[in-house]
């Protein structure tokens, strides 16, 4: 018998909750671990992509576990003491398995709560951004620092993505509490520039979709998806 091999990395396992997690956030999830890695979420969705990260994480266990238990109750495998020996192992690791993905369930559940919270209560068209501010702070938010030049005084934000921004925009986007320089370092050496955590809720919130309504359940096998359920 072949050695037991581990859970593969894999693609990014779906959810049961991924459908609600896309419908109170108003985006993709795909969309969502993006934002993550370049830091434009605020702590609450932030702490929400982390946790679902574990729930995809544990998902892709469970899978796993269950796989191999149908591939070893397939008859490809002679029956003997190794091969039940293996089977309750694999039921070991699935209980396992579940249990982990159970408890991340719940920390999703509860990293999710206050964000439809506030997504209920928040008041309609709060914080405006044009397209050029957002890129803006899309481009902030990967690394960026304000540099004076030596000879002509300017003034100039340069980002990570070599991005140029005009130090009247940063002005703009410091005054409406947007971003927040460093000031304890030297402008001739580059003073970093960071977002808020208002403007990673301006900036998510402005990139967010228009509807946030939750995703049509797919047709029955059969079915139209025009089409009208019939009673019997």
């Amino acid at each position: 018998m072949p050695p037991e091999p581990a859970p593969p990395p894999g693609r990014r396992a779906v959810s049961p909750l991924d459908h609600r997690i896309e419908a109170v956030t108003g985006h993709d999830i795909d969309s969502l671990w993006a934002f993550r890695d370049r830091g434009v979420l605020d702590e609450p969705h932030a702490h929400l992509v982390d946790r679902h990260r574990e729930l995809a994480k544990t998902q892709t266990s469970v899978t796993f576990y269950l796989r191999l238990l149908h591939r070893l109750s397939s008859g490809e495998f002679e029956v003997d003491d190794a091969l039940f020996t293996r089977i309750d192992r694999t039921v070991t690791q699935l209980e396992e398995a579940t249990d982990a993905r159970d408890t991340a369930t719940r920390e999703v559940l509860a990293a999710l709560e206050p964000i439809d919270a506030a997504g209920a209560a928040s008041a309609p068209g709060s914080q405006q951004l044009s397209t050029d501010d957002q890129a803006a702070l899309l481009a902030i938010a990967g690394g960026a620092k304000l540099y004076e030049h030596l000879l002509t005084g300017r003034m100039s934000v340069t980002t990570a993505s070599s991005t140029r921004i005009p130090h009247a925009k940063l002005q703009r986007l410091e005054d409406a509490g947007l971003v927040v320089r460093d000031t304890g370092h030297p402008v001739h050496a580059g003073q970093p520039v960071a977002l808020t955590d208002a403007g990673r809720a301006a900036l998510f919130a402005a990139r967010r979709t228009p509807t946030t309504q939750a995703p049509k359940l797919p047709a029955r096998p059969g079915t139209s998806p025009s089409a009208p359920a019939q009673r019997r």
